[in-house]
């Protein structure tokens, strides 16, 4: 249907009737978030210019800013899309299940088009003087690292973190694994495995869980 076309109340009730202007409001709104995402991802946010989206959905620049006042409000919407777009289905359970959890959510953000693109493109922006993504990376990656300690802290007390591992070193180390690998898979994603290389790193730094026959987990790969 094209958008703004009113929807016939032909045999419908008056509930059943044409949108409102929130509901049309809502679809705009949504419609210019995707179309950033697109060009922030292809451009990052110092090229990708406000015309370039308005441009995407088809509207005056001037019309946009009715939707978003400012680029800056744009792009932290696109980053609050990003995130639910990350989340997905996805749940994640006790640091028992860490390797496991960080392996799905790898290749679940691999089959998701331009969710890692575009976390690329805007974190190493993040890091110029004035950008308004900066608090976003900066809370985002805190918080990475603050869950992820949890959680190799969580392996610590049941005896599943190999000795001499520091649980927030690790959590610090997964996490700029995790964000180099991923860049690396964007340039040659036939040759980076993201979620092996994952879990090759968890496994040097956790114990497997015992055997059920009691025997000692397994040494260390070498």
């Amino acid at each position: 249907m094209t958008e703004g076309a009113p929807v016939t109340t032909r045999g419908r009730g008056a509930r059943g009737g044409r949108r409102g202007p929130y509901a049309k409001s809502a679809e705009r709104r949504s419609a210019i978030v995707e179309a950033a995402f697109e060009v922030f991802t292809a451009h990052g946010y110092q090229g990708g210019s406000l015309q370039r989206v308005a441009d995407r959905v088809g509207m005056s620049q001037t019309s946009l800013l009715h939707y978003f006042p400012s680029k800056s409000d744009l792009l932290l919407e696109v980053l609050r899309r990003r995130d639910q777009m990350s989340s997905g289905d996805f749940v994640r359970g006790d640091g028992a299940q860490l390797a496991g959890d960080v392996e799905r959510q790898a290749r679940y953000n691999e089959g998701v088009p331009g969710l890692i693109g575009l976390y690329a493109v805007l974190s190493g922006e993040a890091v110029t003087e004035g950008n308004p993504g900066r608090t976003y990376v900066t809370e985002r990656l805190a918080g990475l690292r603050r869950d992820y300690a949890a959680d190799f802290r969580a392996l610590a007390e049941v005896g599943r973190l190999r000795e001499g591992v520091d649980p927030d070193r690790a959590a610090a180390g997964l996490v700029g694994l995790w964000d180099g690998v991923q860049l690396q898979w964007l340039l040659a994603p036939d040759e980076v495995d993201v979620p092996r290389l994952l879990r090759d790193y968890l496994d040097l730094v956790i114990l497997p869980a015992a055997a059920d026959d009691g025997t000692e987990p397994a040494p260390p790969p070498s």
